[in-house]
């Protein structure tokens, strides 16, 4: 298994690992790093029957204004940023997220923000027959899961999990 961190994180990925598929031939990802995962997928040689997205950051729901203040804020002051987007992470959890801990970069932050996900690169994945599976929670205050749902429902299995967050706690 392949396996992409998400904004500000290592490691995390036994945090997953109830739905995670550990065979050699599955790529996954969590936020930011679903973003690396499709990436990965689109480009690698190697066979892969599964790629597992969890809660991948999915802003082009936002507009403008919304991601520039983001990148402001991280800009200005990214500790009190990081402090309120771990907290946003857990909710509506107390799960500890601190050991997974690892300081973003604005250019990260960036990416993710302005990433553009295509329909038709996903319809590609789909064709080649890799499974692709989404995973996100009814409570997410980091991205809309009902705009990730209409989005990815043509192209992945759907996973949708009552009352809980980005994490999928």
């Amino acid at each position: 298994m392949h396996y992409f961190n998400g904004f500000c994180f290592q490691n995390e990925e036994e945090i997953f690992q109830d739905f995670l598929n550990t065979n050699d031939f599955t790529v996954a990802g969590f936020s930011y790093g679903a973003i690396k995962a499709f990436e990965y997928t689109l480009t690698c040689q190697e066979r892969i029957d599964t790629l597992q997205l969890f809660s991948p950051a999915f802003f082009q729901d936002k507009d403008t204004k919304f991601k520039k203040l983001q990148t402001l804020s991280f800009s200005k002051n990214s500790a009190l940023y990081t402090q309120n987007f771990m907290q946003n992470i857990v909710s509506p959890s107390n799960f500890d997220m601190q050991p997974y801990f690892k300081q973003g970069s604005v250019e990260e932050l960036h990416e993710l923000l302005h990433y553009i996900w295509d329909a038709e690169k996903l319809k590609m994945l789909k064709e080649r027959g890799i499974k692709i599976e989404i995973y996100v929670g009814e409570q997410d205050t980091i991205i809309n899961a009902l705009h990730v749902k209409d989005f990815f429902l043509p192209f992945a299995s759907f996973y949708y999990f009552k009352r809980v967050g980005h994490i999928l706690k």
